[in-house]
């Protein structure tokens, strides 16, 4: 079994403790499925700045391979941080450059090279949308993280990527469980396998077109927690790795109690992020030059 993020990566500057750390969705659910024992890679474009071969070292440090990423000229996006009782709050983004932001394309070196994981993960983060069905067709199983924001739940974009998804990750933090329930019953509905939705302190649920199981979160004391950054992330990776571990294919869909294990994992697994800095620590100071960043008086969602 093996894990492949593919997508995005970005510097995780956090003002407050004058810090940059690696991050980004899907180096996040590789790093963490590898610390969970499954050999991982990583396949997305690193600036050819300071901030990209930091990262790059980060995520290779992490027993992450990186072999088959490249670099481009431009700069590494960076995104604005600090901590506010506890949880994390972005306050701008810089998506860097050009160069860097455009996806790779699955030509058919890379897709023989996808084809090679169990589980290939990517995000709205990565506009990736145009490379699913190829991913699909040739053979791993997809998990794909919807985020929170609306622009990514309308019928037209569901549409487009759900049928090409077989677990489809969704923040639902500021919904009521009905409200939840029913959405992911219409992203399976539009083509999904799975349909996962984690809700802060409220826990999780998740669907299988048929069934919709639930789990609570793990609380920790809002004085002990180090940052929230990457508990999303965690909640997948622990999710995903134990379904696999239970047997679960295209061809095998994984049991009641699968899910509810799994749901018992991926909670168990935010929790522990909850005690880490940043996504996976390997933090740096921020040069001097830099600090104060773009947007680091203002709160923006992500």
């Amino acid at each position: 079994m093996n894990v492949l993020g593919f997508g995005d990566n970005t510097v995780d500057r956090f003002v407050d403790r004058a810090t940059d750390y690696p991050g980004g969705n899907c180096v996040n659910v590789a790093v963490y499925a590898r610390r969970l024992g499954l050999d991982a890679a990583y396949l997305g474009v690193f600036g050819d700045d300071d901030l990209g071969a930091f990262l790059r070292t980060a995520v290779a440090a992490q027993g992450v391979a990186v072999d088959r990423s490249v670099v481009r000229p431009g700069a590494t996006s960076v995104s604005t941080l600090h901590v506010q009782g506890g949880d994390r709050v972005f306050l701008g983004h810089d998506p860097g450059g050009d160069l860097v932001r455009r996806p790779l394309v699955l030509d058919g070196a890379l897709t023989a090279y996808a084809a090679s994981f169990t589980l290939v993960h990517s995000s709205v983060y990565s506009a990736t949308e145009s490379q699913l069905p190829r991913l699909a067709a040739a053979g791993p199983l997809v998990s794909f993280d919807f985020s929170d924001e609306e622009e990514y739940r309308t019928p037209a974009y569901l549409d487009r990527v759900c049928p090409h998804v077989d677990l489809a990750l969704l923040s639902c933090s500021h919904l009521d469980e009905a409200a939840t329930a029913a959405l992911l019953a219409e992203v399976t509905g539009r083509g999904a396998g799975l349909a996962l939705a984690t809700r802060g302190l409220d826990g999780a649920l998740v669907h299988d077109g048929r069934l919709t199981l639930g789990a609570p979160a793990r609380a920790a004391d809002p004085g002990a927690l180090t940052d929230t950054m990457g508990c999303g992330d965690a909640f997948l990776a622990g999710f995903a790795v134990s379904l696999l571990r239970a047997g679960w294919s295209r061809r095998t869909r994984p049991a009641p109690q699968a899910l509810e294990q799994a749901l018992e994992q991926g909670a168990q697994a935010a929790y522990r992020q909850c005690f880490v800095e940043s996504a996976f620590g390997c933090g740096r100071p921020t040069p001097a030059s830099a600090e104060g960043g773009p947007g680091a008086g203002r709160a923006v969602s992500r």
